[in-house]
């Protein structure tokens, strides 16, 4: 069995993780018993949420156990497997955590599912057509739910869930307005994504200068917002929504190192009549493999 390095959470980060909040061990990696799979891992997802579950408080999932693997959405291989459902070579999709193997017991749900890189990568699974993409898919399709010629805004637009999104939306007819951070982050937005417009934050760094961009960049108001970040971005996006426009709340990166995060205008939630609704994506996995493998089946039968 081959020898495996290890990311431990050593302790919990006060404001910003650091590396020293982190050990790297090396362990040998233990033999395998009757139903378990031995994994090795290609790719690592880094997401926000991790910075969340690094913290003890109180949040929608237990808090990252201090001493152990670092959890984290893995893509990988089966090197060994004495499990009836997986053989060795088979491509696999797991939270196998921060490290470079996982043993992983086959009868578990939702532990290790095999995937198909015929026509997509691997690596994919842990994007567009994983959990990130999954999330896009969600918030916009069950929460905003836009109308084709709606404008919807998303931030954190640069990332893998803003990058679906922005195709999911485009594709639904609807203007589509990004926020990031650097000039680089922007162009690849409108230059490679498809956005119609990003606006670069740290040019904009408080609630009346991003509300005036925004203005600029949604002439006609915002009909649906994609909220990762919170804070003053918050406030500035919810001074530009229209009347009965959607909040889909996935993250609020802006309070993870433990900052407060006040509405400055709460009041707009009642004038604009306004739906906000937070959703961890975690619970809805199921409802979009029904929805792919429905189309799946229509597919076929139009061919």
């Amino acid at each position: 069995m081959p020898s495996n390095r290890q990311i431990l959470l050593d302790n919990r980060p006060e404001g910003e993780a650091v590396a020293g909040n982190f050990k790297l061990v090396t362990t040998d990696t233990p033999a395998l018993k009757e139903g378990e799979v031995l994994v090795r891992h290609h790719y690592l997802s880094l997401d926000p949420y991790m910075r969340g579950r690094m913290n003890e408080s109180k949040s929608y999932a237990q808090p990252q156990p201090l001493g152990e693997v670092m959890i984290g959405g893995t893509v990988g291989e089966v090197v060994e497997s004495k499990h009836p459902k997986f053989k060795t070579g088979d491509q696999v999709v797991g939270m196998g955590g921060w490290q470079e193997y996982s043993v992983v017991d086959g009868n578990a749900p939702g532990m290790l599912r095999k995937v198909d890189t015929t026509h997509v990568p691997l690596s994919y699974y842990l994007g567009a057509v994983g959990m990130p993409g999954v999330t896009a898919w969600y918030g916009l399709t069950q929460i905003i739910a836009p109308k084709e010629g709606e404008t919807v805004v998303v931030s954190a637009a640069s990332g893998a869930v803003g990058s679906a999104y922005a195709a999911l939306a485009k594709a639904r007819g609807c203007r589509v307005v990004g926020i990031a951070g650097g000039p680089e982050k922007c162009a690849y937005a409108v230059d490679e994504l498809g956005f119609d417009a990003c606006i670069d934050y740290r040019q904009h760094p408080d609630v009346k200068t991003m509300a005036k961009a925004l203005k600029e960049a949604c002439p006609n108001g915002i009909d649906g917002y994609f909220e990762n970040v919170g804070g003053y971005i918050l406030d500035a996006v919810l001074l530009r929504t229209n009347a009965f426009a959607r909040v889909a709340v996935c993250g609020m990166i802006a309070g993870y190192d433990g900052a407060p995060l006040p509405l400055q205008n709460p009041a707009l939630i009642l004038v604009n009549r306004l739906k906000i609704e937070g959703f961890i994506v975690s619970e809805h996995m199921e409802l979009c493999r029904r929805r792919c493998r429905n189309s799946a089946r229509w597919s076929r039968r139009a061919s």
